[in-house]
């Protein structure tokens, strides 16, 4: 499980499918068992406190997102108090979570690669896998390339998942961040241009 902090009322956990399975939810099975995400709460919860002090006390906004190819990310947002009649953080009961949860479901797959010479590496083993596809961005000084699946094919994706990992690292940021924040490097067949223009090390 990886926790960060997105600002000061807002975190992003990262669950893997080992951490899913070790809570007794199946890869196979995730997005139907979705709410058992309400047993993982207060551990994530506790979690997030030990690590960044981030206190889930009162009205939360919880976004699921089911990546299956990658894991689970949960985006805790915490919300203001104004409907407590007033109260106090202070005053408040110690544990409230009046959730409001969101499900969303998506295919896409984000890998991060902190040196763009392993991205080099990893784009020659994957360009017969993926057909040169994938966009490319620069993000927090990392480079991300994302796949929609519907680019692949689905009888390779399980070896195209097996190459990111081993090169680069499974990422929970959305397309929608990237898009926002980051830098569009390569908008389309990433793998490919990567592959024309840079040479592997020998």
């Amino acid at each position: 499980m990886k926790i960060e902090r997105l600002s000061q009322d807002k975190i992003r956990i990262f669950l893997t499918f080992d951490d899913l399975s070790e809570r007794g939810i199946q890869k196979e099975e995730m997005w139907q068992e979705i709410p058992k995400v309400y047993d993982l709460f207060t551990e994530m919860m506790d979690q997030a406190y030990s690590e960044l002090g981030f206190d889930a006390t009162g009205p939360l906004a919880v976004e699921v997102f089911a990546l299956p190819a990658q894991g689970m990310v949960v985006i805790v947002t915490r919300g203001k108090y104004d409907h407590f009649g007033g109260l106090s953080e202070e005053d408040m009961p110690d544990e409230i979570y009046e959730m409001e949860l969101t499900l969303d479901q998506s295919d896409t797959i984000v890998y991060v690669f902190q040196d763009f010479e392993v991205l080099i590496e990893a784009s020659h083993m994957l360009k017969d896998l993926v057909g040169g596809a994938g966009k490319l961005y620069h993000y927090m000084d990392k480079w991300f390339l994302y796949f929609d699946p519907e680019e692949l094919n689905s009888e390779k994706l399980p070896a195209v998942i097996a190459m990111l990992a081993e090169f680069g690292e499974s990422s929970s940021v959305t397309e929608a961040m990237l898009e926002e924040y980051g830098k569009k490097v390569m908008p389309q067949q990433a793998v490919e241009v990567i592959c024309t223009h840079f040479q592997r090390q020998q």
